[in-house]
Parts: structure tokens; sequence; C-alpha cells
């Protein structure tokens, strides 16, 4: 990705990451430039959760992490939040026994720690996202179907006016129908000016949103470019997205 300093919001050099003495990412190079979306694609195992686990700070690793001019090297996860980084995990870890209207309250921690004035009219815009949270949002989150939840933990993120999105499988498990509404909504979020980090298996999916794309296989990138000219690399195509046509 050509780009001028200036206009990055991440920037991620030699990023070796894993779990104990089992290293998972050897070396990972990427960038994403402030609102924009760029997708991580690759097969069970290559390493994107990982990725996104280091750069939240949930995992130690090794390399140089810059978000907004900054260096991560010794920036706390709690800190990572507070400088307008947040991580929707696959497992969406909502707090099952709490209301929609209380999980995305929660949300809004970062906001509440920055004083910011009215934060918590920033659960309309959320609504305005998710018509469907608005008419549920009394119900408890433990209830939700599975594309609710998807919604509730994308809007709970949201609720702390994140910089940096970084969604971790979110078409995991769901229908068709709401694959394609998550999706839909993720492409909006460009409007809003908030860069997005996309992690994801449905390739064809994740392409068809994104501005820029790496391919990560066995920890490594290798692949990378404009996510329109990865969709039509014969490479992706016979591996991740087959010769059918959506």
């Amino acid at each position: 990705m050509s780009t001028s300093p200036n206009s990055l919001i991440l920037d991620v050099q030699a990023l070796s990451a894993g779990y104990g003495k089992a290293e998972v990412l050897h070396g990972v190079s990427l960038q994403a430039k402030k609102g924009s979306i760029v997708t991580v694609i690759g097969p069970n195992g290559a390493g994107k959760s990982t990725l996104l686990n280091s750069l939240m700070g949930v995992l130690p690793a090794k390399g140089g992490v810059v978000f907004n001019g900054e260096s991560l090297s010794s920036v706390s996860l709690e800190d990572r939040v507070m400088m307008g980084i947040a991580l929707v995990p696959e497992k969406r870890e909502l707090f099952g026994t709490m209301t929609i209207e209380d999980n995305l309250l929660l949300g809004g921690f970062r906001q509440q720690r920055l004083k910011a004035s009215h934060w918590r009219d920033h659960m309309d815009d959320v609504f305005a996202l998710f018509p469907r949270l608005k008419e549920r949002r009394h119900q408890i989150a433990g209830t939700l179907s599975g594309g609710e939840r998807q919604m509730l933990a994308v809007g709970r993120a949201l609720m702390s006016r994140p910089s940096l999105l970084m969604l971790d499988e979110p078409s995991l498990g769901l229908a068709p129908l709401i694959v394609k509404e998550i999706f839909q909504t993720i492409s909006t979020l460009r409007e809003t000016g908030v860069t997005t980090l996309l992690v994801e298996q449905n390739a064809r999916a994740a392409l068809e949103v994104a501005d820029y794309g790496y391919v990560i296989e066995m920890g490594e990138v290798v692949l990378q470019g404009e996510a329109k000219d990865l969709a039509t690399d014969s490479r992706v195509i016979d591996t991740y997205l087959g010769t059918a046509k959506k």
C-alpha cells in the first residue's frame, strides 16, 4: 500500500506473535489508511485472530505497531482502548444476562472516561445502524439470535467512538441474509470516518466491502493489493473464492 505517513492510522511492521513458544505470526507487515476498510483473509489457523489480539494488546508481540503516529510497544490493552482502538472478538463476549441497552452503555465506558458530553446519545447512532436492536433494547442479550448478537457486539464497540474498529470473523455462523446485512453495515461505517480492520474467512464478502486486502497463510502475508484486484487474482479465486459467481 503506497501512501503518505500522514494518511495512515495503523502501520504494522515485522509483527511476530504467538502462544508461549509457538510462534504463529512471522514478521507480518500491514497498513491501514484513515477511514478505509482493510481486510485480512486466509484459511482457518493462518494467524488472523492472533494478529488482531496482538494489535489489541491481548497477546505480547515483537515488531513495530504505530497507531495514529504513536508507537504501541509499551502501551497496555486498557490504554489502547482509551486511544481509540476497539476489537469485536470472534466469540462476541457480550454480557448475556444484561439487556441490549445496558450492554451498549457499558460500551460507552471510554467516552465516559473522556468526559465526553452527551456520550449516551451515541446509542441513537447505533440504533440507526441496527434498527432491530432499538426494537429489542430491553431484551436480555443472552436471548438474542446469532445475527442480533453480532449486531450488538459491533454496536457496543461503536459506543466507544473508536478510530480503529477491528472485527474478528463477523460473519461466522450467521445465515447468508444476515451476513449480507452485517457487511452492508460495515460498508456504511466508512461514512462515519472510522477505520475498519476486518478479519474474515468469507473472502468474497470481505473483498467486496474492503478498499485494500492482505492474504495471510501460515502466519505470513503472501499477497496484498487493492481489494478489487485481489478479487480478480487467479490465486485468490482458486483458493478462496471458487469459480461460482455470487
